[in-house]
């Protein structure tokens, strides 16, 4: 649940200060500048690429592809979980042994990573197998009941190249267990982040302010207010968060003097500018205005996030900052062409007609746009 743009050895930007009675040599200004330009990077990535597979996915036809929804009711309530969430790890660090919950975290994490990282390189791997590859398909369905009163539970279909991808993706997996590596960390985190763009759908813009909203409360109070986020942070050996090290030019890939960046500041900001993208497509104007506004602004606003953390010397929450860029920079440009009404009313609804099943003209269009904005982007 981190949301904080920090270094998790000591809550700030600098790794000059005393950490369990020592002192860690001061970074240089070029592993900083590369620890944190590394950083906005990795968060740049997963945003515009799962916010290109978001277009696809509401238009998924497999169950195991269909997004999940964020309505106004979920948006009101997620900061009040992720409160309870945070204030419940900390007290269960603080309670029991820190070791014992971290080993605990590492296994299901683990089994989550691989579930992520294979469904991220599927549709990149698919380019590298031969045409005659030996391609069977499976599907995994747990029912329960019998008869009419018979439910899906899980139904789930993948073919042999999904199981390779899983084979890869496993032994990543068992990589970061053992070793616990940045770079691994980073291979699970940045899946995450892109499964989350991609998946996590807004239901309309009023939905993402309330979510957006919300969430930079959330974050300030528990950043400012307390110690609880970058206790958390620092405690917590999970991919929740991506990290670069700042002493990577002095040693290598064995440095361990890290800046990191909490997913919560990809993924929250990053499904608001998903829906611009798809909002974008729906106006059937060939051009991408909000979507390309809402990232300029996340842009902005997470390298403010990292000047004020360098020049104040400590942990931000990068929500402060990322919210009113990626929320105001958009309804501005909105004012000044006089689409406000249209942006705030736009609606999300099932991409397949409900009496056959099939897409609309409607989905039809925005699947060959969202290939042009593809193709011009490549």
């Amino acid at each position: 649940m981190d949301s904080a743009l920090s270094d998790p050895h000591n809550g700030s930007a600098e790794a000059s200060n005393p950490t369990n009675g020592t002192t860690r040599p001061p970074s240089t200004p070029e592993g900083i500048a590369l620890a944190y330009g590394s950083l906005l990077l990795m968060a740049l990535l997963p945003i515009f690429f799962g916010a290109l597979r978001s277009v696809r996915c509401a238009r998924g036809k497999s169950s195991s592809d269909m997004p999940e929804t964020i309505t106004s009711r979920d948006a009101a309530r997620f900061p009040i979980i992720a409160s309870c969430t945070l204030l419940g790890l900390y007290l269960f660090f603080k309670i029991f042994s820190q070791e014992y919950i971290n080993l605990l975290l590492s296994m299901y994490f683990f089994v989550l990573g691989i579930l992520a990282l294979s469904h991220t390189i599927s549709p990149f791997m698919n380019k590298f197998f031969p045409a005659n590859f030996p391609n069977r398909q499976y599907q995994l369905l747990f029912t329960q009941g019998s008869g009419e009163n018979k439910e899906e539970i899980i139904n789930y279909e993948f073919d042999t190249k999904d199981l390779v991808c899983l084979g890869l993706s496993s032994i990543v997996g068992v990589w970061y267990l053992l070793r616990k590596h940045w770079i691994a960390n980073n291979l699970f985190g940045l899946a995450f982040s892109l499964n989350g763009v991609e998946l996590l759908h807004l239901n309309n813009v009023s939905t993402g302010c309330i979510l957006l909203g919300g969430l930079f409360i959330y974050d300030i109070f528990w950043v400012f207010g307390t110690n609880v986020m970058v206790t958390v942070a620092k405690s917590f050996e999970a991919p929740i968060k991506l990290v670069f090290p700042q002493d990577l030019l002095e040693k290598g890939l064995e440095a361990d003097n890290f800046a990191m960046l909490g997913l919560g500041d990809i993924v929250i900001p990053g499904i608001f500018i998903a829906l611009l993208l798809r909002f974008d497509i729906s106006l059937k104007k060939n051009t991408h205005t909000y979507f390309y506004t809402s990232f300029a602004a996340y842009v902005f606003g997470l390298g403010l996030t990292i000047f004020i953390m360098h020049i104040f010397k400590h942990a931000q929450p990068a929500l402060l900052y990322l919210v009113p860029a990626c929320v105001g920079f958009p309804v501005l440009v909105a004012l000044v062409k006089g689409e406000v009404a249209e942006m705030f009313s736009y609606e999300e609804s099932n991409p397949k007609d409900p009496a056959t099943g099939t897409e609309s003209k409607e989905e039809t269009t925005e699947a060959s746009a969202s290939k042009r904005l593809e193709k011009k982007e490549k």
